[in-house]
């Protein structure tokens, strides 16, 4: 026998969803849901953050009052998920906590319950999340099957009707229960009336006749039943038929399909000690840093750095942690609104009416914030009093380079190319250089043949020339304090001015470069900034990774040996990336056994994520990291959430490795 759950989840901050519809969206879809559960007696997870609960408790709360008689029931287990639908891997470890601990308190304060399995919010992993869920007080997890799956070709494929363990980056483990993208699809294809039953049914036979396992019938929206969100001019139209009625059908039917057991996702973790079941598994990958649910068009950029203005609205939310961590006595009113404002549903498919109440909403509180705790100070890279010539630095032009020598570093700017990192060393100078220019005919391989710099951006808009900062500079100046000299150059670009400057320690293995985009309007295009480029001979493939935060406490660690990894690969004409790193703690490192680059990015500046390609050839590699911030899918508008110039800082640092 199967055993067959459902989990249903409620949202009712639903992105294309205008706040006056929700009535008839709880009307439509959410008593309907409640009404087969009841009346044919059949046993569902449901899932809703604590956001909607209040919500629809606002609206009807004789809803409310019916959840709670159908858990009593044992009907209904209700699966948790947090105060709002935030991005774990896209936000700081605190604000994961905090939304978790906001949920747990009030779904005791709504439900008077405090769910045992939580929901991944949008299917969106990553490792460091494991350890803040158990912290929490969840004992399972549901995460989708398909894409750590396909990241993973050695998993058995039994694997999936089992729960397993997730491995946590701290080395804590969970039990998963695996959601499903193609069942859930399929369910959907068949309430909408896009397949007919008979072969629905002959698609469910393949997975019941099976001895044994469970199978996730349904994980996902309950907002497209008998309601249009009004996403997409493709969705399918209303029939006259309900689509309730036709899930009432195939609920019948299934009901006495001796085959199966129908229960509550808790209740499948009951095979935890059968054969096949109760793996540890790592359901993150190098390839796949932070699996997403269904397509890979449906990757964790699209709550980063795409939408209407992901990039502002995440870096504003960005500054208002740094002033709430700042002050330690602050208000949980103040944590709810932050967890809020960080919601999911504001950075894909929002209309316009609703983004103009967010934006509103999100600048009144960072400006409450700065009434109260007193405004950030602007950063800069020059501190101190400018001075002559040090003794500590040696500075020269050498045709179209720049060069700057001290104790710690030895770096080549090239002059010609918008002061492009040509060569760094940090150490001792007869060590291969880190990273810089690796010349055209380098790799034996025509699809690497190109000049490959460093520390420069790369601006692609549909239908336009490429925009780069590759440029002769003007306007070069140099200046010294007592510790450091600073580069300063401006780039002319068919948009506008570039001002770069490069920041060199005397005492720090480490340097520093700030760009300032001084344009009009920053266009809805591939905005891929800072890239740095490793030198193949700096490092050795046999040891190398990269490590990161991904929304967790703990780093996250990839082996970069025998993998292929491109995270900023087009998914399609439409999607220019195929996912991204978080790097919530602001850094990324990349090294060996021996040593590692760590690059950081000030998210407060600007909330940028890491992309990563790595690729294997013959005897040698190419290695490269980007910091976007911006990309293409369907979601993208040209709205800017404030017209200030875009501007950010990356520090590249050796970091020498402790023995053992």
């Amino acid at each position: 026998m199967i055993l067959t759950y459902m989990n249903f989840h409620l949202n009712l901050a639903y992105s294309s969803i205008e706040e006056e519809q929700r009535p008839e969206v709880v009307h439509k879809c959410y008593w309907p849901l409640l009404d087969l559960i009841g009346e044919l007696q059949i046993p569902a997870g449901i899932e809703a953050t604590v956001y909607t609960l209040e919500s629809i408790a606002a609206i009807d709360y004789k809803w409310i009052e019916k959840l709670k008689e159908l858990i009593n029931q044992d009907l209904i287990e209700f699966v948790g998920s947090g105060y709002a639908q935030i991005i774990g891997p896209l936000v700081p470890a605190a604000v994961n906590e905090a939304n978790l601990y906001l949920g747990k308190e009030g779904y005791e304060q709504v439900l008077g319950i405090r769910p045992k399995t939580a929901l991944i919010n949008e299917q969106a992993y990553s490792a460091g999340l494991v350890e803040i869920y158990k912290n929490a007080g969840y004992e399972a997890i549901i995460m989708e099957w398909n894409n750590p799956a396909h990241a993973h070709p050695e998993w058995q494929g039994e694997l999936q009707y089992y729960p397993q363990y997730a491995l946590g980056s701290s080395g804590c483990k969970l039990p998963v229960i695996w959601n499903n993208s193609v069942a859930f699809q399929k369910f959907q294809r068949y309430a909408h009336g896009d397949m007919e039953l008979e072969e629905y049914l002959d698609y469910l036979s393949r997975q019941f006749d099976r001895d044994g396992g469970m199978f996730s019938l349904y994980g996902n929206d309950v907002e497209i039943f008998d309601f249009r969100p009004g996403r997409y001019q493709t969705e399918a139209a209303l029939s006259e038929e309900s689509e309730w009625q036709r899930i009432r059908r195939l609920f019948e039917l299934l009901k006495n399909d001796e085959r199966i057991k129908i229960v509550k996702p808790g209740e499948v973790l009951s095979l935890l000690d059968k054969v096949y079941a109760g793996n540890v598994l790592s359901l993150q990958s190098a390839e796949e840093p932070v699996p997403v649910k269904k397509q890979a068009k449906y990757n964790i950029t699209r709550w980063a750095i795409t939408g209407r203005d992901d990039i502002g609205s995440n870096t504003r939310c960005w500054r208002i942690y740094e002033q709430m961590q700042k002050n330690k006595r602050t208000a949980e009113e103040e944590w709810k609104e932050l967890c809020y404002l960080w919601s999911s549903d504001f950075r894909t498919h929002i209309t316009e009416k609703r983004w103009k109440a967010y934006l509103k909403r999100l600048l009144q509180f960072e400006d409450s914030l700065n009434e109260k705790y007193g405004k950030q100070n602007e950063k800069s890279l020059w501190t101190g009093k400018s001075t002559g010539e040090s003794e500590l630095f040696e500075v020269r032009r050498q045709g179209r380079y720049l060069t700057v020598k001290t104790k710690q570093c030895n770096l080549w700017l090239d002059c010609q190319r918008g002061l492009a990192i040509n060569r760094l060393w940090v150490g001792m100078p007869d060590t291969p250089f880190l990273c810089g220019t690796i010349p055209h005919g380098y790799f034996e391989d025509i699809s690497l043949d190109a000049d490959w710099y460093s520390g420069h951006s790369i601006i692609e808009c549909l239908g336009k020339p490429k925009i780069t900062d590759l440029n002769p500079v003007h306007d070069l100046d140099i200046k010294y304090s007592e510790d450091k000299v600073i580069i300063s150059a401006v780039v002319d670009t068919a948009e506008g001015n570039v001002h770069k400057s490069v920041r060199v320690s005397s005492s720090e293995p480490e340097i520093t470069i700030h760009y300032r985009f001084i344009w009009n309007l920053l266009p809805p295009a591939t905005f891929r900034c800072a890239h740095i480029t490793i030198n193949p001979e700096a490092f050795a493939r046999q040891s190398l990774y990269y490590a990161t935060h991904n929304g967790g406490r703990y780093p996250e660690i990839f082996p970069l040996t025998g993998r292929k990894v491109d995270l900023g690969t087009p998914v399609s004409f439409l999607v220019s990336s195929s996912g991204c790193l978080g790097m919530t703690e602001g850094w990324l490192e990349i090294g060996d056994s021996a040593r590692a680059l760590q690059i950081e990015v000030d998210k407060m500046e600007a909330a940028l994520v890491g992309l990563l390609n790595y690729q294997e050839i013959k005897d040698t590699y190419f290695l490269r990291v980007a910091f976007s911030a911006g990309e293409w899918d369907e979601t993208r508008k040209n709205n800017q959430l404030n017209l200030e110039p875009l501007e950010f800082t990356v520090k590249i640092r050796l970091i020498e490795q402790q023995p053992g």
